[in-house]
């Protein structure tokens, strides 16, 4: 049972809230083997355990509790596993070695945030009547069976046993996810308004956002310079030049382009009579760009220098930028403005949850790790809000 499937079966039922959705959705053993395989997956969850400052062998150390809810070792072991893992640079990396051990203490912070986050808005849930009822659960559930061909209950037990979870831990993952969905819904996202004004104001200072870039279709003609281990050979190069300014006259003087490119393109393009595209103008080197803007469709350019040989070019088509207006992108503007506005009101209104709730940390280490993230992203809030 892939991870990516499991979340594409909630969010079509949940809707939003996919970044929460994917921290709930960390099953061990997938993270573990799909991060540096088994054996090394092992070496990886030593490191974090290592790296972590807790001295008491227990079974569950619990490393901070809010309103009595908690976060325990395995919990965020499993977290900074989750987050290592989306980052490929450390697959080579020895999983001792102080790279990933850099890599955990920067991702430290965030994590232990964002578990605090999640438990609040967990318990504002259930504080407001949220519940995952049974109906709503089976109809998930039967959507994750089929599309991972699991209908066989006993199969369905083995894929769980193999994934290391419990039809219980699934469950509880999935009704976090719904509870966090929801309270975000209710007590955020439904309370945000745009007026016209800031509207207006969103698309004056973004208006490029809404530009559609100008799109050309091409056809080239490549004529290829023999190089050797010693280079080129400057007659050979000259010689293709020559060849290559003979085909432009000719093209000038109206032999179709199509049929000049099969017969002396060394492109793959020449199976299609040279034609590319089409192409998005911003994406063409500066030095193309300038040298198409001038002309019109149909045009030819000059014989063009490349690494790899001579080149001409044809214009067979070019769309113009556009500007979508205000009246075409106002939906577009609103959903955006809502989002951006929502962002800043999702941190005020965890503060307040935060301001209201007991925290009691038992690792000094991770409560510095969550002051110092919660410093960092109430000075990015308050640097966006300077910037507007």
């Amino acid at each position: 049972m892939s991870i990516s499937v499991y979340r594409n079966a909630l969010t079509a039922f949940l809707g939003i809230y996919r970044n929460v959705l994917t921290a709930f959705l960390g099953i061990y053993r997938n993270v573990l083997t799909a991060f540096l395989g088994a054996r090394r997956a092992a070496l990886v969850l030593a490191c974090v355990v290592a790296t972590a400052p807790l001295q008491a062998e227990i079974i569950e150390q619990v490393l901070v509790k809010v309103n009595g809810d908690i976060v325990t070792k395995t919990d965020f072991e499993q977290r900074q596993v989750s987050a290592l893992r989306s980052r490929p640079e450390l697959a080579s990396a020895s999983a001792s070695g102080t790279e990933v051990q850099k890599a955990i203490a920067e991702v430290t912070p965030d994590l232990i945030l964002s578990a605090v986050d999640e438990l609040l808005l967990v318990q504002r849930g259930r504080e407001l009547g949220y519940t995952l009822g049974d109906e709503q659960f089976n109809s998930i559930l039967a959507g994750i069976k089929k599309d991972n061909n699991l209908q066989d209950e006993q199969k369905f037990q083995e894929a769980l046993k193999q994934e290391g979870i419990t039809l219980a831990d699934l469950r509880r993952n999935v009704e976090h996810s719904m509870l966090l969905n929801r309270v975000q819904q209710v007590d955020v996202m439904d309370k945000i308004s745009v007026t016209e004004e800031e509207s207006k104001a969103f698309y004056a200072e973004h208006k490029q956002q809404f530009t559609t870039p100008s799109e050309l279709t091409l056809r080239e003609i490549l004529i290829e310079v023999p190089t050797s281990e010693r280079g080129i050979n400057v007659a050979q190069d000259d010689e293709i030049k020559a060849k290559a300014e003979d085909v432009r006259k000719r093209l000038l003087a109206g032999e179709p382009f199509p049929r000049m490119a099969a017969e002396f393109s060394s492109s793959p393009s020449k199976a299609n009579g040279g034609l590319i595209g089409p192409i998005n103008h911003d994406e063409l080197a500066p030095a193309i760009q300038k040298l198409l803007d001038p002309l019109k469709v149909g045009d030819i350019t000059e014989v063009i220098r490349t690494q790899r040989g001579y080149q001409i070019l044809k214009i067979e088509s070019r769309t113009e930028t556009k500007i979508k207006s205000f009246e075409d992108a106002r939906d577009e503007i609103s959903r955006r403005v809502a989002e951006q506005k929502s962002r800043g009101e999702m941190q005020k209104y965890l503060d307040r949850l935060r301001e209201q709730a007991t925290i009691i940390w038992r690792n000094d280490e991770l409560k510095k790790a969550y002051e110092q993230a919660l410093t960092k992203r109430r000075q990015q809030a308050a640097q966006t809000v300077a910037a507007r």
